[in-house]
């Protein structure tokens, strides 16, 4: 009895080591936002974009990742058209453009105003002199942490200058 009991605590002793041993899988900025409903929308678009793969990738990259509640301030029907395969090249640009390379956190903007490029090729502006904004859209949860980089929740949809309007 004392030789099993012996076994039984050596064994439950051992687990938490041999658990440690096993790395966890890498959550991607694009694992993260999935994990999250709030991103289902901009996930979506992400994927129908062909963009999971370079966000799956090394980066590091800043994501400024719209909630599904700033998808509900845009019209229904402008939604959809981005998601129109026959319209990928709006929804990649679309895509691109909230996305910064390199790893940005809000610390590293706090008291500055700053232009940056995204990955689309054209520039936004952060403005961190209080709170953050980004091209005026306010950035509703900050730091959000993925292996390859971090995301920013922001409050409505970043629109590239040549589609502001014209939807």
């Amino acid at each position: 009895m004392h030789s099993i009991r012996s076994k039984i605590l050596a064994a439950a002793l051992a687990l938490p080591f041999a658990l440690a041993a096993v790395p966890a899988k890498a959550a991607s900025i694009v694992d993260t936002a999935a994990a999250d409903p709030q991103f289902s929308i901009f996930v979506k678009m992400i994927r129908a974009a062909g963009m999971e793969e370079t966000l799956n990738g090394k980066g590091p990259f800043t994501l400024f990742a719209p909630s599904d509640a700033a998808f509900a301030k845009w019209p229904k029907k402008e939604v959809d058209l981005f998601l129109n395969p026959a319209k990928k090249e709006h929804l990649v640009r679309l895509v691109k453009y909230h996305i910064v390379p390199g790893k940005v956190m809000s610390s590293d903007l706090s008291g500055k105003k700053t232009d940056t490029k995204t990955v689309e090729g054209t520039m936004m502006m952060i403005d961190a002199m209080s709170g953050v904004m980004v091209n005026g859209t306010k950035v509703a949860k900050a730091d959000i942490i993925a292996d390859n980089g971090v995301i920013h929740m922001i409050d409505k949809p970043l629109r590239p200058e040549v589609y502001r309007g014209s939807f």
